[in-house]
């Protein structure tokens, strides 16, 4: 049963490469490119529990960490065009 999921992730990281490659948009094409990382996630845990090893699912869960941080860089960098901008304003400092 779990080759057949793994062979399921597999099919669907194959359509979001193709997603990611085809996108008319840099969304599109970012959406894809959490979506691979959400099946590779997926992969990992599947995988290791095909080979007894249990702590592939710490890998998966550190590489799911990594993807949320990672795709919500680029949001913000895409929104701002600075990774470094808190998107805090100062509209006007009163001196005491």
């Amino acid at each position: 049963m779990f080759a057949v999921a793994a062979i399921a992730l597999l099919v669907t990281l194959s359509l979001a490469i193709a997603r990611a490659w085809l996108g008319p948009t840099v969304f599109d094409r970012l959406q894809a490119a959490n979506s691979c990382g959400t099946v590779a996630t997926l992969l990992l845990a599947v995988f290791g529990f095909l080979d007894g090893r249990p702590e592939f699912l710490d890998l998966a869960l550190v590489y799911g960490l990594l993807n949320v941080i990672g795709t919500i860089a680029v949001l913000k960098y895409f929104r701002k065009a600075d990774l470094g901008d808190s998107g805090v304003t100062d509209t006007g400092s009163e001196e005491r």
